[in-house]
């Protein structure tokens, strides 16, 4: 360390000899002590102790560390390196003292916990910034664990985990609205780790939805002579709310016209549909609604759509696909026309209320009516009785069912159904989202609405995050027009909150052509390895999703790593191949269609992969062979590294 020291002291003589040149050292007085001083601590996961010990601050040129084992005197290290030392299993106190440029110094102790053993008790805590909706910021605490790593987002394979220490907060700014899968995995000084995930939704920080019985009343603002203010509901039948927009012309007009403000600029690069409720006692009548730029009123693009009207609350959807989105839009403005006056209509009042965005790609819910629950209760009834809707809930603009079960039963006796045609012996796929606010068990399913009460049914462990549940359910010996879908809670106590429920006939919505299970949902099956019908290939599923994935750490010859699926291949077809795929490196996989027997003919291409999940599409020509089981191929064994792969589609063209 003394030569560590010698060095220094030169660099000081030879910086303070130019700094004489110019006469002038009084920048050395003003320089102070170093500030911000931290310590990172990267423990090796293989229970060897070693630790790799990073110090930093502001205005520091060297560190001198003291280890807090026992170990005498210190060690010093300069700005920007690391020094490394082996600790047995316990807790420490390392001192860390920064040494500014004049011989400053500031001194601070941080905990180092040194264990073998897996974490316990892990626990996130996540913050969206007040300052800013798109950062969240992260923080995490868990029994014997040394540090952390964070992946904000896990739909990206190729995302490299933040490092995070004990007591620190990592933020992140995500690119845009939505739902995003965030983990955190706790490090010790063993190999074994502990992860948790949770969804993190990222809003528009607008007024969206505007609910007239939160909104401030002070930005609904009649103009053109119209007067617009925040009333009781004339009709709840159709709309529950209890306060909602009132709207009425002035005279002479034969029009009245309103407009608000959001708070922010509303963001359309993923929903661009404009949803609001109007309801009128008028025969008919039209809307014109416009966004508009909040400093250029030339900035603005309006739509026009004609009314029901005879006082029944109606939904009114205007489309604004067709924005610009290098433009901002922050004001919503509409008129409503009257038509021409003496028509005999003696009442010029609009109501509006639930203005909202939502996306143009309408929810998926396969076979069912209303899985989304953005209707309301529509369709989903308690046990078997049309007339007992279930309770839903709307939190950020969002709806879904709600229940909380406070004293344990049957059950049954708490129950979510919609009827539905199931047609018996089919396969069906069942998914849902569901969460609660303790760790607790449903049961979902498909089964009869009546005796003799037939049902295929699973129990399903939901916890506080909101996790995506895929069932495969086959319909054994039973079918009915009027069969149902069924979620009954009553059996443990806690809240049950479900969304997004679809039905599917087969193995879900993805369209794998003539394949079986292309996107891996229902596990391996079919897929197996080479043409053994009894080797079924390895799935992993991660965040919710399930897909092929293999590892090849020996170079080989392709076939010596492969997945298949027998499939009836017509010879003089053309056939189009698309899938998913991605490594941990950049390498090559060969992919196509073949025979599964000899002569082995086949057409295939190599593909080149990389970290970035990306799907590829391959024209094959099955020009001199068929076979009722032929196959898809994917030979990965010639190169090294992570092969994955998902959604796997085979059509004929």
């Amino acid at each position: 360390m003394k030569a560590l020291k010698y060095i220094l002291s030169l660099t000081l003589v030879f910086f303070i000899g130019c700094a004489e040149d110019d006469n002038d050292l009084s920048f050395v007085d003003k320089i102070e002590a170093p500030t911000n001083v931290s310590a990172l601590f990267k423990i090796s996961q293989d229970n060897s102790g070693l630790v790799s010990i990073t110090p930093n601050s502001d205005g520091a040129v060297m560190y001198n560390i003291t280890f807090g084992d026992g170990t005498e005197g210190s060690e010093s290290v300069k700005q920007g390196e690391s020094l490394d030392h082996s600790y047995l299993e316990g807790t420490y106190s390392v001192n860390v003292e920064a040494v500014g440029l004049n011989g400053l110094k500031t001194t601070i102790s941080k905990e180092l916990v040194v264990s073998f053993r897996a974490p316990e008790n892990l626990e996130i805590t996540t913050q969206i910034d007040a300052s800013n909706p798109f950062i969240v910021n992260v923080s995490a605490i868990a029994d014997y664990a040394a540090s952390f790593l964070v992946f904000f987002d896990t739909s990206n394979p190729a995302e490299e985990g933040t490092p995070m220490q004990v007591g620190e907060t990592v933020s992140f700014e995500y690119a845009g609205v939505g739902d995003y899968t965030l983990k955190v995995v706790a490090l010790s000084g063993g190999s074994e780790t502990t992860e948790l995930t949770e969804v993190i939704t990222v809003s528009s920080p607008v007024e969206m939805p505007i609910d007239f019985e939160v909104f401030d009343s002070s930005k609904f603002i009649g103009f053109g002579g119209a007067s617009a203010e925040v009333v009781d509901n004339p009709d709840t039948d159709g709309n529950a709310s209890a306060k909602v927009g009132k709207i009425v012309k002035g005279a002479p007009e034969i029009w009245a016209g309103d407009v608000i403000i959001t708070s922010a600029p509303i963001d359309f690069s993923s929903k661009n549909i404009i949803k609001l409720d109007v309801w009128s006692p008028r025969p008919g009548g039209k809307l014109t609604f416009k966004i508009e730029n909040l400093d250029d009123a030339n900035i603005n693009i309006e739509k026009e759509v004609t009314l029901q009207g005879n006082s029944a609350w109606e939904e009114v959807l205007i489309d604004f696909s067709d924005i610009d989105l290098s433009q901002t839009y922050q004001k919503l403005v509409w008129f409503f026309d009257f038509g021409i006056v003496g028509d005999g209509s003696t009442d010029w009042t609009f109501y509006v209320d639930n203005i909202d965005l939502q996306s143009a790609d309408p929810f998926n819910d396969g076979l069912l009516a209303n899985g989304d629950f953005e209707s309301g209760a529509d369709s989903w009834i308690v046990g078997t009785d049309d007339n007992a809707p279930v309770a839903v809930v709307t939190d950020s603009g969002n709806t879904y069912y709600s229940t909380n079960v406070t004293a344990a039963g049957n059950p049954w006796d708490v129950n979510m159904s919609q009827k539905v045609n199931i047609i018996q012996d089919e396969t069906y796929t069942l998914v849902f989202d569901a969460w609660s606010d303790t760790n607790r068990s449903i049961i979902s399913g498909i089964g009869l609405s009546g005796p003799p009460w037939s049902s295929t049914t699973e129990s399903v462990n939901i916890t506080p995050t909101k996790t995506t549940y895929s069932l495969t359910l086959v319909a054994t010996g039973y079918g009915a027009p009027d069969a149902r879908v069924i979620f009954d809670m009553g059996a443990e106590v806690g809240m049950v909150n479900i969304d997004n429920v679809s039905l599917f006939l087969g193995d879900g919505p993805f369209d794998d052509g003539i394949l079986t299970n292309g996107d891996f949902e229902a596990g391996s099956e079919p897929w197996i390895v080479g043409t053994d019908d009894n080797a079924l290939v390895s799935v992993v599923t991660d965040s919710g999703n399930t897909y092929y994935s293999a590892d090849v750490a020996t170079a080989g010859n392709p076939w010596d790593v492969n997945m298949s699926q027998k499939v009836e291949i017509t010879q003089g077809l053309t056939y189009t191949l698309t899938f998913d795929a991605w490594s941990d490196t950049n390498r090559a996989i060969v992919s196509g269609i073949g025979l599964s027997g000899p002569p082995w003919s086949s057409a295939t291409e190599s593909v080149s992969i990389t970290p970035t999940r990306t799907t590829y599409t391959l024209t094959l020509e099955a020009a001199d062979f068929g076979a009722a089981d032929a196959r898809v191929i994917f030979d990965m064994g010639a190169e090294i590294g992570q092969v994955n792969i998902d959604n796997v589609s085979l059509t004929s063209n």
